[in-house]
């Protein structure tokens, strides 16, 4: 049995969106310290996209809670990362490439921060 189709988004949001706030939070920090001539505008695309990536995370945890599933990081290395599924009395092992990881990641952030 595969992980159902409607939970995969949410595992994987579980996967990348605290990668995008990470992410997020210290580059905020970098542009409040920074020498911006005026930081406020890009603070606040910044802090709305922290938002909606929090929004985004917290209905994915309720998704995953509501249904007993969970997500485990597995090893590292240079080449791949990987995660355990645990859903419906199953677990699924995937290893995700540490490039794809970081590309979906930036792409999350472009979309996050054109919202």
């Amino acid at each position: 049995m595969l992980i159902p189709s409607d939970a995969l988004p949410h595992f994987e949001n579980a996967i990348y969106l605290p990668m995008v706030l990470t992410i997020l939070a210290k580059d905020r920090q970098l542009v409040e310290k920074g020498s911006f001539k005026l930081a406020s505008p890009y603070m606040k695309v910044i802090d709305r996209a922290i938002e909606a990536v929090q929004k985004d995370m917290k209905e994915s945890a309720d998704y995953l809670r509501e249904r007993k599933y969970k997500l485990l990081r597995g090893t590292v290395d240079d080449t791949f990362t990987s995660y355990t599924f645990l859903y419906c009395g199953r677990e699924e092992q995937r290893r995700y490439l540490n490039v794809r990881l970081k590309n979906r990641t930036e792409e999350l952030m472009e979309l996050y921060l054109m919202k």
